[in-house]
């Protein structure tokens, strides 16, 4: 049965109002597009902050704690929107049913486990580099993101860029490190993290490139699918290596400063889905 709710956007990919109203005339951006950049923008600056404060501020020891927060508070946030018929996990889904079961199929939970396997290694990558730097240094080095993501898809795809491509991107890395540069403090462990972070970084992008799109699911039911596979095991990580008890006698736990630092986490999550 067709619902008569407002739907969220589902992916990129769906076809867009038949007319926006441009930022200026002769601008090929909307305004939608534009307050969904800066939306982006402010929350990205957040998320490093933020993450930066938990667990250098304060000392919080569990990075793989605060992820397994994130993914919860996805699935649940995912699924509360999904029940009141806010939004779809299918691609150019009309109809949503109101069944757990029926969200997302099994074998398309199944077939989406690579993405859920590279989602999961690039979410404890990242929170661990966010420890070991500081601020602009982390920020110059994630810079290189890019150029992991044109080699891993070289070497999947045989993907070629353009030389103004290339250029571009040379541009954007050097720049980013001129912007840092006097804050660029080597450090043997942080500088192997944050380009582990890149690499897995690239990976899982490739692979939502592969297996994502062919999985008829939208931003959204990856997302559910991600928490669901990746939550369990992570919740099961997390015990046995002692960090859910360690975080019970955090001494900082119940303190304001620290607990709104996941609900900003999680903001940037739904955004830059």
């Amino acid at each position: 049965m067709a619902s008569n709710s407002p739907i969220l956007p589902l992916t990129g990919t769906d076809a867009p109002p038949k007319s926006e109203e441009k930022i200026f005339k002769g601008s090929p951006m909307t305004k939608r597009g534009a307050y969904a950049a800066i939306s982006y923008m402010a929350c990205a600056v957040l998320l490093i902050l933020f993450n930066k404060a938990a667990l250098s501020s304060y000392n919080f020891p569990c990075a793989n704690v605060i992820t397994l927060c994130q993914m919860i508070c996805s699935c649940c946030f995912l699924y509360a929107l999904r029940r009141w018929k806010l939004i779809s996990f299918h691609a150019g889904e009309a109809a949503m049913a109101d069944t757990f079961k029926s969200m997302v199929p099994l074998r398309t939970l199944i077939n989406t486990s690579p993405v859920a396997v590279t989602y999961l290694l690039y979410m404890l990558a990242t929170m661990e580099s966010v420890r070991g730097v500081n601020v602009p240094m982390y920020t110059t080095l994630r810079r290189t993101t890019v150029v992991f993501t044109m080699i891993v898809e070289y070497i999947l795809v045989r993907q070629k860029y353009t030389p103004p491509i290339l250029g571009s991107v040379a541009l954007i890395v050097l720049g980013a490190f001129i912007a840092g540069a006097r804050d660029l403090s080597f450090d043997y462990y942080g500088y192997l993290v944050v380009f582990l972070s890149n690499i897995t970084t690239a990976i899982y992008l490739a692979t939502i490139a592969r297996v994502g799109k062919s999985s008829g699911l939208n931003s959204f039911g990856l997302m559910w699918c991600n928490g669901i596979l990746c939550g369990p095991v992570l919740l099961i990580w997390t015990f046995i290596r002692g960090d859910l008890e360690m975080t019970m006698n955090f001494s900082s736990l119940l303190s304001p400063g620290f607990l709104v630092n996941p609900m900003f986490i999680q903001l940037h999550l739904s955004e830059s889905h």
